[in-house]
């Protein structure tokens, strides 16, 4: 402490503090690397002749006219575009800052444009079918997300989301087809989705058996037991046990003849708009109700929600039974929903790729549903440039999304961070 000519002391000021700023140059190589290989479309694969975007069905009371777009100079223009997104995300890197998500979506809505552009060249891309479709897939697996959502919320790994799925979908073929009710079926197939979300969090939570150990366990146990069924029972039965009606597309007066979405979003069948209803509740529930408080503090920190008086393993089991009866609607799809048989293992993995939509979607439920979507459009591609004709083989197709996931896991999308107590039992002390 020192002192001034009148000897009144004056208190010590605080040393300053050096601040160290981390800088992440993911967000910039990743835009680089796909910079780059949109440049090598241009440079090494050119392709002649213009590219027609359909907006319009023959049926539709709106008709849009056709987009002509030059294949070359288009992807020469994005490509320009796009490195120029680049150099701005490597200048904000460079002083500090962080990269904001609207150049994210914004260079990923280029690159789509560019890719679809080159691929489609000579062809004409009815992009009101592509978009359909590409919902239409998405639906398992956003359900299937929401329900992932809800469990690694509440603090609990679900890896049986594949195995809700199946079950789902074996229950909802069998009780439509005896009942010829797919509404009874949609309830069954919730119920059995639930019963394997209880299997789940009663090992997990009461036994303290490894999360992911009972998740794969579960799906191994729902494909033998529905591959059992189906080969012994439903196959022998088919024609009273195996063949689901299906859910008429019900489309939405006024907006379904909205141009482009109308089609798209508003002419569908009942369990897509239980998705719309489902996503709507789910992220209303988590961030704006009690509840939703109640489930994200017991997956944050489950000492301190158990000191406040809220029970943790009871709000961990029934969000878990919750998030099963969820991913059992998601089940629904791939038979009733969608007017097909089951059949054996159906779900064709559908299940893990709600799992990397949840990692995707940062654990938030609209943002799981756009990672769903991603996946949905990257398969229905697949099948639309088979269609016209593209020289991209289907198998780069398939791997499209499990690629994107791993840019957005190691950071393109931002930190992805699980609940602080994701797949940690709690033991009270």
């Amino acid at each position: 402490m020192t002192t001034t000519a009148d000897q009144r002391p004056i208190a010590p000021q605080p040393a300053a503090l050096d601040t160290t700023v981390v800088t992440s140059w993911k967000a910039p190589i990743a835009l680089g690397v796909f910079t780059l290989l949109a440049l090598a479309l241009a440079v090494f694969a050119p392709r002649p002749g213009d590219t027609t975007y359909r907006l319009s069905l023959p049926n539709d009371v709106i008709q849009l006219p056709e987009l002509v777009v030059p294949t070359m100079p288009a992807l020469w223009t994005v490509v320009v575009l796009l490195a120029l997104a680049t150099a701005y995300s490597a200048y904000l890197v460079s002083r500090k800052r962080r990269v904001p998500l609207w150049l994210i979506v914004v260079f990923a809505l280029l690159s789509v444009f560019g890719f679809l552009t080159w691929a489609g060249a000579g062809a004409s891309l009815p992009m009101i079918g592509l978009l359909f479709g590409s919902l239409s897939l998405a639906v398992p697996l956003i359900f299937g997300s929401l329900a992932g959502v809800i469990g690694e919320r509440a603090g609990v790994v679900n890896i049986a989301i594949e195995g809700q799925l199946l079950a789902g979908a074996f229950t909802a073929a069998i009780v439509a087809s005896v009942t010829g009710q797919p509404l009874l079926g949609l309830v069954a197939a919730m119920v059995a989705g639930m019963l394997v979300g209880m299997v789940l969090a009663a090992f997990a939570i009461k036994y303290f058996v490894d999360q992911i150990i009972v998740g794969v366990v579960l799906n191994v146990l729902v494909v033998g037991l529905t591959s059992f069924f189906f080969s012994q029972v439903l196959a022998p039965n088919a024609a009273t046990l195996n063949t689901p009606p299906r859910f008429d597309r019900l489309p939405i007066p006024i907006l379904s003849e909205i141009p482009i979405i109308g089609p798209v979003l508003f002419r569908q069948t009942l369990v897509v708009y239980l998705m719309y209803i489902a996503v709507a509740l789910v992220w209303f529930g988590l961030f704006k109700t009690r509840w939703g408080l109640r489930v994200r503090a017991v997956g944050e920190h489950p000492q301190a929600a158990d000191t406040v008086g809220i029970n943790v393993n009871r709000t961990r089991f029934w969000n878990v039974a919750l998030a099963g009866a969820i991913a059992g609607l998601g089940g629904t799809f791939f038979t009733i929903g969608s007017g097909i048989a089951f059949n054996r293992e159906m779900t064709a993995g559908a299940g893990f790729i709600a799992l990397a939509a949840v990692i995707f979607g940062q654990w938030d439920p609209i943002k799981a549903t756009l990672a769903a979507l991603l996946f949905g459009f990257a398969s229905n591609l697949q099948n639309t440039l088979s269609v016209i004709g593209s020289p991209v083989p289907s198998e780069f197709m398939l791997m499209l999304p499990y690629v994107v996931t791993i840019f957005a896991v190691a950071g393109f999308v931002g930190k992805s961070r699980p609940p602080a107590a994701d797949g940690k039992p709690y033991i009270k002390s």
